[in-house]
């Protein structure tokens, strides 16, 4: 029992015994640990207190940024950095965004990046840890309390294994999430008592703040495992269910370009067109001019030769990259 709750506060536990085996035998076993979902269900079941704590303009907008700064570090950071590595930046905002990233409550970054490549390896095969083809509910949340992939894949993240920090937030992610929220219940009581124009408090500012907030940007993030293979166009004739969602987009911050990205995941942009909104893609391009990032790998030409999916056969595609 012991080594079971190790394993929420140190993610690690997991990995001595448990690495990523990349050969096409490996399937899927849906070996689901429901003690894991307990966590899930009480964050959800804290979004009703919002009732109890009443709400205020500075917790609504509070809300509205902590989930926006969060969703721009998965989206840029823990997906197009460090699982794809479509941009370079240095070592202090490296630190700065991931670790703003883990305060998302998706475990850590480096598990992140890891699940997500053999994801890419085996997209919608039963080698993929969240298939779309094995069922709505599995893609979307069952497949993160599966026992096989509590572990942070250490194999399939070697090059960034050499950077002790990162190594430290995905070892430590639980911890770093509940310090967050303790931080956001002590900033709401501080605004309380210096600030009572504000007309929030702790529990306010902890509820819509940290609680409701989380929960949209997890389930938000989830949906692009989910229906973004299941419902939305395809430009392009990829080997798996993936789609172009314009709603998904939105809310992701331009993730829901799924097709897209799955043709062609070298890229830092997945709006491949002027008219795909991509808002990360566009903060990216804004941190460039400023030095805080750099070389963005753009969409390369030969990509927009395939006006449509019928220019393009399903061999002439190789881990998602145009040959």
């Amino acid at each position: 029992m012991s080594k079971f709750f190790l394993r929420w506060i140190d993610s690690w536990s997991d990995s001595e015994n448990a690495q990523m085996d990349t050969s096409s035998e490996y399937v899927i076993e849906k070996k689901i640990q429901w003690l894991r979902i307990i966590p899930f269900i009480l964050l959800h079941i804290a979004c009703l207190a919002a009732f109890w704590v009443g709400v205020s303009w500075f917790a609504v907008i509070f809300m509205l940024g902590f989930y926006f700064i969060r969703m721009f570090a998965i989206t840029a950071f823990f997906h197009r950095y460090l699982s794809h590595k479509t941009f370079q930046t240095s070592r202090i905002v490296q630190f700065i965004f991931v670790l703003i990233g883990t305060m998302s409550a998706q475990r850590g970054p480096l598990w992140w990046a890891a699940h997500h490549r053999y994801h890419h390896h085996f997209t919608d095969t039963d080698q993929d840890p969240h298939s779309a083809k094995a069922g709505f509910w599995y893609s979307h949340v069952g497949w993160f309390l599966n026992e096989q992939n509590f572990a942070t894949r250490k194999k399939v993240i070697k090059d960034w294994l050499k950077y002790p920090e990162l190594i430290l937030l995905d070892r430590f992610c639980l911890p770093i999430v509940i310090l967050t929220a303790l931080a956001i219940y002590g900033l709401g009581s501080w605004l309380a008592q210096h600030h009572p124009e504000l007309g929030t408090n702790g529990l306010q500012l902890l509820v819509w703040g940290f609680v409701i907030s989380t929960v949209l940007l997890i389930h938000a993030t989830l949906c692009i495992n989910s229906l973004a293979h299941r419902y939305g166009s395809r430009e392009f004739n990829t080997p798996d269910d993936s789609r172009n969602n314009f709603l998904l987009s939105l809310i992701t911050l331009g993730e829901g370009w799924h097709n897209n990205h799955h043709f062609y995941a070298g890229s830092v942009r997945q709006g491949f067109h002027w008219w795909q909104i991509d808002i990360t893609f566009y903060i990216l391009k804004i941190m460039s001019l400023f030095g805080l990032v750099w070389g963005l790998k753009p969409v390369p030409n030969k990509v927009y030769q395939y006006k449509k999916i019928k220019d393009l056969p399903i061999e002439k595609i190789e881990n998602g990259e145009v040959l």
